[in-house]
């Protein structure tokens, strides 16, 4: 309906707008077009899940998906998994909510959230959206994480810090030490370290942060059972921290934002850690596997600790992927991200995949240098 004033001006109808920071930014695009074809491009596991998650499965019942989840059960499984106590432990339907839960329990718009470049997408994708002023810190030409620089960013206006360790897309890993250092650097903020690929980790970052949280009430950690687990689709996260501040975050938490099948499947995950050692040998010896090529070929590539290898193929990154794709393999152009120009992210496959991934790899190489 079209209002008339007393001056006969016309106006327009009001019209309903979203806040400024959502209008500001833009859409996030999954980058699943099709399942055509090896997906090596989005760091799932290739190997699958457990057969006792399997078996689990097909023994659920009309009632177990009719029924309303009971995400405490999960939670008591992992805390007694994890040695922690119930109260501080958070199931979430995948990481992503355990990120978009506490960035809006500690974010407010003004607010600081500081990570480093290049990094996890949906950091400064949820603090865009609450309106949080977003502090990047770029990591040097080697991509390691900057941490004099992340230390030195640290302000009174800093309210969360984000720092995923192994990093994505990089695969590198941050010092247990440095970590230690930002959080006792920053009580007053949230420091989230993101361990969504800490299983694959070598010598140098296999310890979990875990056991720090019950002397740096700051201090979170975040685990995923995407990847070692096998279990991506069930889109199942734990957000582990001080039982007080876990309370908050819990506050405004969905009851059932788990649900009933993947909490159906989580005992027997977490009870099948052979299924899970053996997967995680497997990724490393395929991660070597790439890196010697990568040596092989001269290409410059980032030493990983998680199930994937970023490396450095140049101009004709564009050309590599499409390349790859004729061959009905799929890896992630990794250009977009700040310092990894020329840069593909390769996920490891399993081992019969990773033969023809390697040749497939070495002639489109071959083939551009030719040309």
């Amino acid at each position: 309906m079209t209002v008339v004033n007393s001056s006969r001006h016309v106006c327009p109808p009001p019209m309903l707008k979203p806040r400024e920071s959502i209008a500001g930014m833009s859409p996030y695009h999954s980058p699943i077009v099709s399942r055509a074809g090896l997906r090596l491009d989005l760091n799932e596991s290739m190997t699958g899940c457990s057969p006792r998650v399997l078996a689990r499965l097909r023994l659920l019942s009309a009632a177990d998906i009719s029924l309303y989840s009971e995400r405490e059960i999960g939670e008591r499984m992992v805390a007694n998994f994890l040695g922690l106590a119930p109260e501080q432990v958070l199931l979430t339907n995948g990481v992503d909510e355990a990120l978009s839960l506490l960035f809006a329990t500690y974010l407010a718009p003004g607010d600081e959230l500081l990570f480093a470049d290049p990094t996890f997408v949906m950091y400064p994708m949820f603090g865009e959206a609450l309106g949080a002023q977003l502090v990047r810190v770029r990591s040097g030409e080697d991509l390691a994480f900057p941490t004099a620089e992340v230390l030195a960013r640290i302000s009174p206006r800093t309210r969360v810090i984000a720092i995923a360790n192994p990093n994505n897309p990089t695969g590198l890993a941050v010092a247990r030490a440095d970590l230690l250092k930002i959080a006792e650097a920053a009580p007053d903020a949230a420091v989230l370290v993101d361990e969504a690929y800490v299983e694959f980790c070598g010598e140098f970052c296999g310890e979990t942060l875990i056991p720090e949280l019950a002397s740096h009430p700051n201090l979170f950690v975040a685990r995923t059972l995407s990847k070692a687990y096998g279990l991506a689709g069930m889109r199942l996260g734990v957000l582990t921290g001080a039982a007080e501040q876990i309370g908050y975050i819990r506050r405004h938490s969905a009851p059932f934002n788990v649900n009933s099948v993947a909490l159906a499947c989580l005992q027997e995950a977490l009870a099948d850690q052979a299924f899970v050692r053996d997967h995680v040998a497997q990724v490393k010896q395929g991660r070597e596997r790439l890196e010697q090529l990568f040596a092989e070929l001269r290409l410059c590539f980032w030493p990983s600790q998680a199930n994937f290898v970023l490396v450095r193929v140049g101009a004709l990154a564009q050309v590599f992927v499409e390349s790859m794709q004729r061959r009905g393999i799929l890896v992630r152009d990794s250009s977009s991200n700040p310092g990894c120009e020329g840069c593909v992210r390769i996920t490891v496959g399993t081992p019969s995949q990773m033969d023809g991934v390697l040749q497939a790899i070495r002639d489109v190489i071959v083939e551009s240098r030719r040309s």
